[in-house]
């Protein structure tokens, strides 16, 4: 069985933040993924960016627009 935990890194050790029900002396493979204390950019650029985004691609791309029918091309159909 695989989980995802918390855990601290204090003097030299990962202190998890949860009691673990471990068997003594298992062996585990441990994955580190670091968290970000804060947002590279802040939110008001983030925004920024995504409103520079197109609304529309182009014809021959799938659109928004498009959306409904081929998700849900019965339904979509009906409500014609």
């Amino acid at each position: 069985m695989s989980r995802q935990i918390q855990a601290v890194y204090e003097k030299g050790v990962l202190r998890p933040l949860e009691p673990l029900k471990l068997d003594e002396g298992e062996e585990l493979d441990v994955v580190l993924l670091p968290r970000r204390k804060s947002f590279p950019r802040d939110a008001a650029h983030l925004l920024a960016d995504i409103a520079k985004l197109p609304l529309e691609g182009a014809p021959e791309e799938f659109s928004g627009a498009e959306h409904d029918r081929v998700l849900y091309p019965e339904m979509s159909d009906d409500l014609r």
